[in-house]
């Protein structure tokens, strides 16, 4: 719970920012030109609780579910309604804007609603029931929009929006997650230009050393606001801010970029949550919560591989040894914990933390699996894999050994696993909808991302979850079903106390506290295809209360010695069962 800062301390804050960002600049103007973005905005609350137990997030895109002659976003707000609603309150649309590339990732237009997905009342309607999530997708354009053209032609909005590098420079210490040239050729109105571009050459990175870029970009966020959107994802910042001798990634300038947007927003517009996307190494990733004044939340990026590692290997040494590392969130922030997106598994949180030969064992299996490797390039042009392209539900399919009978349970497993951990919940909807490899996607496309992209029709979807047997049916409904236990346990709180258990390897488990201290839950689960014995002293429960397993409702008998575990499940024990 936090308070926005007083006027002095957001006035200090500001002029603090805007000093360091833009010395050269008249900082007064400047000042006067934030604040105007933001009038009229009178926030009502002084006080804010951001999260509890009851918050998770559903991630999908505009029309990951379609119908016939109906708007796909409205499409989208019935099938939550109906069959969502129940159990999740927060959903991130991702980009809905018109697009020219990377699936809505390179914008044309900030300030419009794809048509094809429908408009701003479509997105509206989904804001006034879910806490909505939004993409602000500050590094790069598309070099279709409005500004690059006008970059081109040397008129405004747009010219000086972009960053013009000098080819014969060396840009050997750039980190980049693409293979393709950084630089990109252009004619402009002037002659020949290249223009830096960190992911595609269709995705020009724009001028945050200019202030009129960052002017523009707190209009996009105003505009968002007014249209009910919540929480702010910064697309890709770890990049924003470049220099001359600098990797280009995590400058302290673009940290000084998150700092300002968070004093912006808890001044204006408490209760908005900013989240970081940054899919790098752990530490770094980290390093964006800042002193509790950059992102309320960060993604849980090394979760993703070092879970599938664990469910794939049957050990949970690396997995335990992260999160005895990871520290608690600070206060006022916590974690987004998610074990699938539209992206795939990051490789990079993971380095670090697995070896080159259990990164390779990894890549390999998740390939005999049906999945595709992305590749980025290093210093000196070797390559390396950055992600793994796959459904969550098809990685699961088996072991490092080859396929097996436990598809089913490995994944609801690793959903299991992920809801449990301190933070809130994130559910890439083709994992809650258990949707196996889209090869017609990837096909159509040639990208390998298509493969976990695909869009549903909805009468074939409806059948598919109607039917118990089906893996759809089956998972989805198990998946609600535990997220609606999930939801009523203090336990679960996102700043309820963690802690590591020490067990075997075939076990991966932690004990979560509430607030209070009246309730407590062990999350215990078997991560390999072979019965397990877990003996009841490795849990220490006390014997004057009594236990149950809120997974499978039943009391846990005090006189028992042991409990055989079968594969891949997981025992939610407790003290205190709360009712759904």
């Amino acid at each position: 719970m936090k308070g926005k800062p007083d006027q002095n301390e957001f006035d200090c804050g500001l002029t603090e920012f805007l000093r360091l960002l833009y010395p050269q600049f008249d900082v007064d103007s400047l000042i006067s030109d934030v604040k105007a973005v933001f009038d009229g905005l009178s926030p009502t609350e002084s006080e804010v609780e951001y999260w509890s137990e009851k918050d998770s997030v559903l991630i999908t895109y505009g029309n990951s579910i379609t119908e016939p002659n109906e708007a796909p976003l409205k499409t989208l707000k019935s099938f939550l309604d109906r069959d969502i609603g129940k159990a999740i309150n927060g959903v991130h649309v991702l980009p809905f804007f018109p697009y020219s590339s990377d699936d809505g990732f390179s914008i044309i237009d900030y300030l419009e609603v794809n048509p094809e997905l429908g408009d701003w009342q479509n997105i509206a309607e989904i804001s006034k029931r879910y806490r909505l999530m939004a993409d602000l997708v500050l590094n790069h354009i598309s070099s279709e929009s409005n500004w690059f053209k006008n970059f081109l032609d040397g008129k405004s909005p747009g010219e000086g929006f972009f960053i013009e590098a000098d080819p014969s420079n060396d840009y050997s210490q750039v980190v980049r997650p693409r293979t393709s040239p950084l630089l990109a050729e252009v004619e402009t109105q002037r002659g020949l230009s290249h223009v830096w571009c960190t992911f595609s050459h269709d995705q020009v990175d724009l001028n945050f050393a200019d202030p009129r870029v960052l002017i523009e970009i707190l209009k996009v966020i105003r505009h968002y606001l007014d249209a009910g959107i919540s929480i702010l994802r910064l697309d890709a910042v770890a990049y924003l801010w470049k220099k001359p001798d600098h990797s280009c990634i995590h400058a302290e300038e673009t940290h000084a970029v998150v700092r300002l947007i968070r004093l912006l927003l808890d001044q204006f517009a408490p209760g908005t949550l900013l989240i970081t996307e940054t899919n790098v190494p752990n530490q770094e990733n980290l390093s964006y919560f800042g002193n509790c004044n950059e992102a309320h939340v960060v993604y849980n990026f090394s979760l993703a591989p070092l879970l599938a590692h664990a469910l794939l290997t049957g050990t949970s040494c690396h997995l335990k040894t992260w999160m005895m590392s990871m520290p608690p969130a600070p206060p006022s922030c916590t974690y987004l914990n998610f074990t699938a997106s539209h992206d795939g598994i990051g490789m990079r949180p993971a380095e670090g933390l697995l070896s080159d030969e259990e990164q390779h064992e990894l890549v390999t299996t998740i390939e005999s699996f049906g999945g595709k490797i992305s590749r980025r390039s290093l210093p000196g042009g070797e390559e390396k894999a950055y992600e793994l392209n796959i459904s969550l539900f098809d990685a699961m399919q088996g072991t490092s050994a080859g396929p097996d009978e436990y598809q089913a349970e490995r994944f609801i497993c690793s959903q299991t696993i992920m809801m449990s951990l301190e933070g809130i919940p994130a559910f890439y909807i083709h994992s809650l909808l258990a949707t196996p490899n889209d090869y017609e996607g990837l096909q159509d496309t040639k990208r390998y991302r298509s493969i976990n992209r695909k869009s549903w029709d909805l009468a074939e979807l409806e059948e598919h979850l109607k039917d118990a047997t089906s893996p759809q049916g089956k998972i989805y409904r198990e998946l609600i079903r535990r997220i609606q236990i999930r939801s009523a346990q203090p336990a679960f709180h996102p700043h309820a106390t963690q802690f590591t258990l020490q067990l075997r390897e075939c076990f991966f488990g932690f004990w979560r506290q509430s607030r209070d201290r009246q309730q407590s839950i062990f999350c215990v689960s078997n991560l390999t295809n072979e019965e397990q014995i877990l003996e009841v002293t490795e849990l220490n429960l006390i014997k004057n209360q009594v236990w149950r397993d809120l997974l499978r409702e039943s009391v846990v008998e005090s006189y028992q010695r042991a409990w055989a575990v079968k594969p891949y499940r997981t025992l939610w024990i407790t003290n205190s069962a709360k009712p759904v």
